[in-house]
């Protein structure tokens, strides 16, 4: 609990530092800042459901990820596998899944994981993508005895993590390297996400937000096209793309563009933007997605039966 509490209270200070550093002074954000750091000390003192299962799916500490078993489902169930955020750098599946989340999507007769990867500057943003594609491997490999139905499966992603899984759901080369192919992912859901064009959002952050994107992507311009989803919008792709948002200025630049280049490239991928604002807003999609009176969910829940035919 300590340590999740420790975790929690890190990214939120990763988050709060941006703020001050942009503006100086300014009351209004300083008490957005102690706002967000009281609703993630509350999160952390609730625990999550606890997991069914804990895989390792690779030599690292941090290749790791828990698994909850689909509930009152005959024969196998669609997978969501889930990527946590936290600027690249931060976070981990016990802090930044969601409460909800957990409990929410097994009822609903989904398997849900949630994955552990290796964290800038000890790695590099190519390997975490990477291990976004081994978690995946390793789980389609234990379809069997997990009750997966590896047919049917859902990447979702949260900020950092939502970067994650655009791009491997665009970029085939990570997927490849661990023998899948986007023909094995049918959906991928970005929620919130703000770093789909590197090169562009290099040129509207500033101040600790341009530090973070220059730890986790460079300065060389290749490298920001070549991690940018957009970049390879053109098929093959995962099957379909929904990117939830809430009214934050650089998601709302950065989410129509990509799914337009998707919808442009014959892959169905749709937008919707959900209650909240800025970096409050920014937290509570994860927080909150899964709960009953959230708006997002809803939404979620719609485009998942729609996906899978349920």
């Amino acid at each position: 609990m300590k340590r999740t509490l420790l975790l929690s209270l890190g990214l939120v200070a990763l988050i709060g530092t941006s703020i001050a550093q942009a503006a100086p002074g300014d009351r209004l954000r300083e008490r957005l800042r102690e706002r967000m750091a009281e609703r993630a000390a509350e999160d952390a003192k609730i625990p999550a459901a606890r997991p069914d299962q804990m895989i390792a799916y690779g030599k690292d500490p941090m290749q790791g990820l828990n698994f909850w078993r689909a509930k009152g489902t005959r024969g196998p169930a669609p997978l969501i596998m889930f990527v946590h955020g936290g600027g690249w750098s931060k976070g981990s599946k016990d802090n930044a899944t969601g409460r909800a989340k957990v409990t929410h999507y097994p009822d609903q007769g989904y398997a849900f994981a949630s994955i552990d990867y290796r964290l800038v500057p000890n790695a590099t943003v190519e390997q975490q993508a990477a291990d976004v594609a081994a978690a995946l491997k390793a789980l389609l490999d234990r379809a069997g005895e997990l009750g997966i139905d590896r047919g049917k499966v859902v990447l979702m992603g949260h900020s950092a993590g939502a970067h994650l899984v655009a791009l491997v759901g665009t970029d085939p080369q990570y997927l490849r390297a661990v023998g899948l192919s986007h023909a094995d992912v049918d959906g991928v859901i970005p929620l919130d996400g703000a770093a789909y064009d590197i090169p562009a959002q290099f040129a509207d952050a500033g101040g600790r937000m341009a530090q973070i994107y220059t730890a986790a992507f460079g300065t060389e311009p290749a490298r920001q096209k070549a991690l940018s989803p957009i970049s390879h919008a053109a098929e093959p792709n995962a099957g379909a793309f929904l990117f939830p948002h809430v009214d934050r200025a650089d998601a709302v630049r950065q989410n129509e563009p990509l799914a337009a280049a998707l919808r442009a490239a014959r892959t169905p991928a749709e937008t919707a933007r959900v209650e909240g604002r800025g970096l409050i807003g920014h937290m509570e999609i994860n927080r909150k997605l899964g709960e009953a009176d959230y708006p997002a969910t809803p939404i979620v829940d719609a485009w998942l039966k729609k996906l899978f035919g349920r």
